[in-house]
């Protein structure tokens, strides 16, 4: 069983230079390397963004980043979703999007959150409660799906 993680959520300006180096890192890491993927992380929507972040000790094992609407979508949206590879198939993932759609849904007062999956992670998104609501598309070489949660 996992060690209970300790949640940290904060607008671009309150972060610290040592959690930002850490969540830059993971996303440069998992996005980056692992998926062989040469794109623009830092896109400039980070600033617009709350950060939830997933703690154990000093380790990032999660984190996700909440755009408000209008910066990536019409709608509330959440992107950046990423699981630290030491941790992932605990669960770290599935708790991380479970607090970002409460914390989404409650931080603009919405019933709807719309995210760009990767393909793969299809079943994951439909388990949490997220519907298919535009075509597949590559985006960075990578297959995704526009997907829709519904309140």
């Amino acid at each position: 069983m996992m060690t209970k993680m300790n949640w940290i959520y904060k607008n671009f300006n309150e972060l610290t230079p040592q959690e930002l180096y850490a969540i830059l890192k993971l996303r440069n890491e998992v996005f980056v390397v692992e998926q062989n993927c040469v794109y623009r992380d830092t896109d400039d929507i980070d600033q617009l963004s709350f950060h939830l972040s997933g703690w154990i000790g000093n380790d990032l094992v999660a984190y996700a980043r909440i755009l408000p609407p209008g910066s990536a979508f019409e709608v509330a949206s959440i992107g950046r979703v990423v699981t630290n590879p030491t941790y992932r198939r605990t669960g770290a993932g599935r708790n991380l999007m479970l607090q970002a759609i409460e914390i989404t849904l409650n931080q603009f007062d919405v019933s709807e959150i719309k995210i760009g999956a990767q393909l793969y992670l299809l079943a994951f998104y439909t388990s949490l409660g997220f519907k298919i609501s535009g075509p597949q598309y590559m985006e960075d070489g990578i297959p995704h799906i526009e997907m829709t949660f519904v309140k």
